[in-house]
């Protein structure tokens, strides 16, 4: 079982110390998932901030509320991975005292290419991606007009960053992080150990309630993020299984071991129900409803058509499907039999 040793949330504005020198940060989200969590970490006569939150006046009110009761400077800002609850405003904040932005160098590519919507990262390539795959027509038209909604989370990108690594150590406050990199959720997402704490910040690789979206972009339509994603998982439970997750969203967890096998099994029945879905060619337009059977808003059908394309790639990655591309363009698969 999965258990919850902290059960208060900290307060909008404020911190809550969960651990020697790490505060927990919740700031809103403008979606269905409202919240985010991010991590303030002593940094002796300074700060260390993990992630960032979207970028709107809500979260930079917080963070001003939050350093007017701590007004010790930020000397790092460290960002898990691209997405805007994530990055949104690590620009502000490193701008506030001079601080260093850490992230992986794949994904600041990756914020710079769908920020600047360069070929295979910007709106009308991912639309033509979805019409290919049988997205129905009326759902690709709201999503071409949302436009480039990435730049309203992320209103300033960083022009320079301090690059980090699978590996890679880094000192704050005392203690020694070592940064694990994971694929599938983002192109190259860093996650957090301190071992003498016995704590993981896990950004969205490992979150304890809901599974981390997996989608594949319009600029490597035939990779196999799921497998990653899964490769990654298993990597970490090499970590002791009394560690406590601090993940991007949910309370805090202990129980790696079982939350990966949750989230493994999870992955094994929606491939179940896709192969069942497959006995006649269908494409990832058409089993939209098998993955999610609810109804969902343009920003969902955006997460929902990435994620069943990157299930069908799976699958035929392993042979269970096969893949047929009309005279039209349009991708449908078909159980292998």
């Amino acid at each position: 079982m999965l258990s919850y040793p902290i059960d208060q949330l900290p307060d909008a504005g404020h911190t809550l110390e969960i651990a020697p020198g790490v505060c927990w940060v919740r700031m809103k989200l403008p979606f269905a998932l409202d919240h985010i969590n991010l991590w303030l970490l002593d940094d002796g006569d300074a700060l260390t901030v993990i992630d960032c939150g979207y970028g709107q006046d809500d979260t930079r009110a917080a963070w001003t509320a939050i350093f007017a009761a701590d007004p010790r400077p930020v000397r790092r800002v460290i960002v898990t991975h691209h997405h805007p609850d994530h990055l949104g405003l690590a620009t502000w904040l490193a701008a506030r005292d001079g601080a260093t932005i850490h992230m992986t160098q794949g994904e600041f590519l990756a914020a710079h290419a769908i920020w600047h919507q360069l070929p295979g990262y910007c709106v009308p390539d991912m639309v033509a991606q979805f019409r290919r795959h049988g997205l129905d027509a009326a759902r690709l038209e709201a999503l071409g007009a949302r436009g480039n909604a990435y730049r309203r989370g992320v209103p300033e990108l960083p022009g320079t960053f301090s690059r980090l690594f699978a590996g890679s150590e880094l000192q704050i406050g005392g203690h020694n992080w070592r940064v694990i990199v994971g694929h599938g959720h983002a192109p190259e997402h860093a996650s957090l150990h301190c071992a003498e704490l016995g704590i993981l910040i896990s950004g969205d690789m490992l979150l304890p309630r809901i599974s981390t979206n997996i989608s594949v972009y319009a600029a490597t339509p035939d990779d196999d993020p799921l497998g990653w994603f899964i490769d990654s998982l298993r990597a970490l439970c090499t970590l002791p299984e009394y560690t406590l997750v601090l993940p991007s969203h949910g309370k805090p967890f202990k129980g790696i071991r079982v939350r990966v096998d949750q989230l493994i099994e999870h992955h094994r029945e929606r491939c179940g129900a896709l192969l069942n879905a497959c006995s006649t060619p269908s494409s990832a337009g058409d089993l939209l409803g098998t993955l999610f059977p609810r109804e969902l808003d343009t920003h969902q059908v955006m997460f929902a058509m990435g994620e069943a394309i990157a299930h069908l790639n799976h699958l035929e990655r392993q042979g269970a499907l096969s893949r047929e591309v009309d005279a039209s363009g349009l991708v449908r698969f078909t159980t292998c039999r």
